[in-house]
């Protein structure tokens, strides 16, 4: 994370922010489509006799609903990820705000040191 780095922390948070957005319209959109298959998986059934071909449509729901559901876990965890990085992220500014103030005031307390040495020649 120095000045030989790639990308900027900026560019990072920005980059994490909008894979943020696209992870949140990818839940929406796997959201509306679990919708739309359970509404025709139901109007489906309606249809369907209660016989043998009853028992395979909802077999294939309760796999469609799983896959969906599993898709579904694996974006909120990218989404809590992303949470983590961006904390890191703030962190680091942070911590490198942190050290410029350090190296700041370390320089002032050489340059008092100099000048408390300069004005008392004969020591104490």
């Amino acid at each position: 994370w120095g000045p030989d780095s790639l990308f900027s922390l900026p560019q990072l948070y920005e980059s994490a922010l909008t894979e943020n957005q696209k992870l949140k319209t990818k839940l929406r959109e796997a959201q509306l489509e679990l919708a739309d298959v359970k509404s025709k998986l139901e109007k489906m059934a309606q249809k369907q006799d209660k016989t043998a071909d009853r028992s395979s449509v909802l077999e294939m729901e309760k796999r469609e609903r799983r896959a969906l559901e599993r898709k579904m876990s694996e974006m909120e965890e990218e989404m809590k990820n992303l949470h983590q990085l961006k904390q890191i992220q703030t962190l680091k500014q942070m911590n490198e705000q942190l050290q410029a103030e350090n190296r700041a005031l370390t320089r002032v307390v050489a340059r008092l040191s100099e000048a408390i040495e300069g004005s008392d020649p004969q020591g104490l």
